[in-house]
């Protein structure tokens, strides 16, 4: 790949409707979803699957993505919206748990709303889910972003633990959402807890100045992989919600090619901390992510 700085450059999703929409990313002929991911594949080292955090990836799924990508492809995947305190709609859950559950339709399910014998299957079901990647020598990190209500506290911490222990064979990556977790009193004990789990910090660019922001700290806790992400920095959009709210909406932002170059130079001493660098641009509106991890492969002489 010609790829001396070991820098893995993607998105956050490869279908986004906005992405499809624009018509500017996929040739006209890339109609099916083999044909956009083998696409993609070709222009990125690195993809991230958030699907997996609306709802648990399947097995078969997971397998076509590793026949679909070559050999030197990377992908990390989210993991499910429940385990990292988020909470969901009981239509996503698989039936049978659904059915275990008996929780009322519309009404929104939390971790702790779940029984630990059906929290165990949850775990079990999305490693099972991995394996085909795993397998495939196709799984980089397993990404948790926890919700902004999971805060610095004895809580907190003990659901981060909780998550790493049920997973002790993936390398796993953490993104909090909650200003608490690197203010100035508690920062260098989170870097200190990451450091000591073998978690992998996520170094974000964001909007600031909100309850849900955190700073970019170019800090690695990992030895072997460090991580950053980028959610553009739109701060009138940041935390718009609405029933016709698109994902997308929120993280739209065209980072400038001099943002893109004073990213690169701390990308370059970040890289020489450790083995590999993923960057992964969640501004995912239209073809913006795209288009600026060309650019920031081409400031950092990157190919794929």
């Amino acid at each position: 790949m010609g790829n001396k700085l070991n820098i893995l450059v993607g998105t956050a999703s490869w279908t986004d409707k906005s992405l499809i929409d624009s018509g500017r990313f996929y040739p006209k002929e890339a109609t099916t979803a083999e044909a956009r991911l083998r696409f993609y594949a070709s222009r990125f080292a690195l993809v991230e699957v958030d699907s997996s955090y609306y709802a648990m990836p399947s097995p078969a799924t997971a397998q076509l993505w590793a026949e679909r990508t070559p050999a030197d492809f990377t992908m990390n995947v989210k993991a499910f919206r429940l385990f990292t305190g988020h909470q969901t709609q009981p239509k996503v859950l698989h039936e049978d748990l659904r059915r275990a559950l008996n929780w009322p339709e519309g009404r929104n399910l939390y971790w702790k709303h779940v029984p630990p014998e059906i929290q165990a299957e949850f775990w079990r079901r999305f490693q099972h889910a991995l394996q085909p990647l795993q397998d495939a020598d196709r799984l980089g990190l397993v990404h948790f972003q926890f919700a902004p209500w999971v805060v610095c506290n004895p809580a907190g911490i003990a659901h981060v633990h909780d998550c790493v222990a049920h997973m002790p064979q993936h390398t796993l990556s953490v993104e909090f959402r909650h200003k608490s977790w690197f203010d100035e009193k508690h920062r260098a004990d989170t870097l200190a807890m990451l450091r000591d789990l073998n978690l992998v910090h996520t170094v974000v660019d964001g909007p600031q100045g909100f309850s849900n922001s955190v700073p970019a700290l170019w800090e690695a806790t990992h030895p072997a992989v460090a991580l950053l992400r980028l959610h553009g920095r739109n701060t009138g959009s940041w935390n718009v919600a609405g029933p016709t709210t698109a994902a997308s909406d929120r993280f739209n932002y065209d980072y400038s090619d001099a943002e893109l170059g004073g990213l690169a130079e701390k990308l370059r001493e970040l890289a020489a901390q450790v083995a590999a660098v993923h960057v992964v641009f969640n501004n995912n509106h239209e073809d913006q992510g795209q288009r600026n991890a060309a650019t920031l492969m081409r400031l950092l002489h990157l190919s794929r």
